[in-house]
């Protein structure tokens, strides 16, 4: 007779019996899978292989993909005459197959069968033109070498790659995001005509890759960050206060990007500017945040970059190599330099300081500063509005990111004067005491020197002592731009 098999006894609670351990097994490919992809958005990332999806789409074929789409089709436009851009341009969508075998508009092709669409063509051939773009480069840029896909895109789980000569960005964009910019476009047009100096995203291209029944879209952006130089500090500033301090998670990295807070930490005494130097980018950000407002756009970012001129002497004395971090005469096309009204009055210094501008912190160090307004694609409807009012009730309302455009242009701008970009103290002679001239001359010490007295007519007797002196201190000699 069979007996009745009674449950081992629990050790540790004697009245209950021990779990079957087989239940609590796993399945192996449960376990490989949760640990070894890492998702953010439609983006994918495996562990194992480090190979990066997008929406199921591997990396490597889509930047084929794009880089083969674009040649063709900017080749394609670039047969055709140039003319005005007319309103019913924007509206235009081209669309062309690309089959794996070819066709008889079409090469062949190793990525699979995919369709492209390019959006508004003749209006960005224009943006492009505008901003001295030939087609050719353009090409050339996209579809010479292999894109580098960039390794910390961020949090918004967008691809994004950089040409090999580190002037255009493709980043995908959500649908959404997409849509919003088809819809920007005229006002994006009208504004360009006006103020072509801007630091707004230079957009040269929307397209969109459609393969496996996926929509991609994308744009193609000017690049703010030259990978040639190296940038001591980053930070991403919305001029808000509300949690806006980077995770330890982001400071980890080797290449982390701070946030407001941390920049009132690390910089507390701001950015020094020469004063027609802050005097123009001041007014170009003015500008160019109300021309967001007028669009009902919010929770755009100045991306600030810092290289520190001076902490790169000493890395490069310490490795006994020549202080010179960058290839000799790079500048980037687009520069921030470009973007505001200072090219004429600099154009001997731009390659000198590629196309960054010189700034010193509060311990007068010399920087090159690169920056850029950008995230320019979210337009405050009510799911914005419902985020603020959320928001709002567990902080105060006024310090959130997001709020409506009009509030956030201001507290944008006020954060940008008040602890981000400080001018210059410009030096003036002491009163004059009675009975002299009651006019008050405002000078500037050019190296040590001031203009008034290098204004006056000198004679080659006065020339003579004056030219001993400076050589005799070397400390009244004009200082080497940065």
């Amino acid at each position: 007779m069979a007996t009745k098999e009674e449950p081992t006894s629990n050790p540790v609670n004697p009245g209950k019996p021990v779990d079957d351990p087989s239940k609590d097994i796993v399945p192996e490919t449960a376990v490989v899978t949760k640990v070894t992809q890492k998702k953010i958005g439609h983006r994918r990332v495996d562990a194992s292989t480090g190979q990066t999806t997008y929406k199921k789409t591997p990396s490597s074929a889509l930047s084929g993909s794009i880089q083969l789409a674009i040649s063709h089709t900017v080749a394609g436009l670039s047969s055709k005459p140039e003319r005005d851009v007319l309103m019913q341009d924007f509206q235009v969508v081209e669309t062309i197959v690309f089959p794996s075998e070819g066709s008889n508009l079409t090469p062949a092709h190793h990525f699979g069968e995919f369709t492209f669409r390019t959006y508004a063509p003749t209006a960005f051939r224009y943006f492009r033109d505008l901003f001295g773009i030939r087609p050719d480069d353009y090409m050339l840029s996209i579809s010479r070498l292999p894109l580098r896909e960039l390794s910390n895109p961020g949090a918004s789980g967008s691809l994004f790659f950089v040409t090999h000569d580190d002037e255009f960005i493709i980043k995908t964009v959500q649908h959404k995001e997409a849509e919003f910019l088809q819809k920007l476009l005229p006002g994006y047009y009208m504004n360009l005509v006006q103020n072509p100096r801007t630091l707004l995203p230079k957009f040269y291209g929307l397209y969109n890759v459609q393969s496996g029944g996926k929509n991609i879209r994308m744009v193609v952006m000017n690049n703010l960050l030259p990978s040639v130089i190296k940038m001591h500090l980053k930070y991403d500033l919305k001029g808000s206060t509300y949690k806006r301090k980077a995770s330890k998670h982001e400071r980890a990295k080797k290449n982390p990007t701070y946030k407001d807070l941390d920049l009132l930490q690390d910089i507390p005494d701001g950015l020094t500017l020469e004063p027609d130097i802050h005097n123009a980018l001041m007014k170009t950000m003015q500008r160019d945040c109300l021309v967001l407002q007028s669009f009902k756009i919010m929770d755009y970012s100045l991306l600030l970059a810092i290289h520190n001129l001076d902490e790169m002497e000493k890395e490069m004395a310490a490795k006994n190599k020549h202080a010179q971090n960058f290839k000799k005469g790079y500048r980037a096309a687009q520069s921030v330099m470009d973007s505001t009204m200072l090219r004429t009055k600099y154009s001997k210094d731009l390659d000198h300081w590629s196309g960054g501008i010189p700034a010193k912190n509060g311990k007068g160090e010399r920087l090159l500063v690169f920056c850029g307004v950008i995230d320019i694609l979210q337009c405050y409807k009510w799911k914005k509005k419902m985020e603020h009012t959320w928001k709002s009730m567990i902080a105060d309302g006024d310090s959130v990111s997001v709020h409506r455009p009009s509030f956030y242009c201001e507290r944008f701008q006020k954060f940008m004067g008040d602890h981000v970009f400080k001018k210059s103290v410009v030096k003036s002679q002491p009163k004059r005491q009675r009975g002299q001239s009651s006019r008050r001359t405002h000078t500037t010490l050019v190296g040590g020197v001031s203009n008034a007295e290098s204004s006056k007519a000198l004679t080659p007797a006065a020339t003579e002592p004056l030219t001993k002196r400076l050589q005799s201190r070397p400390d009244l000699l004009p200082n080497e731009s940065p």
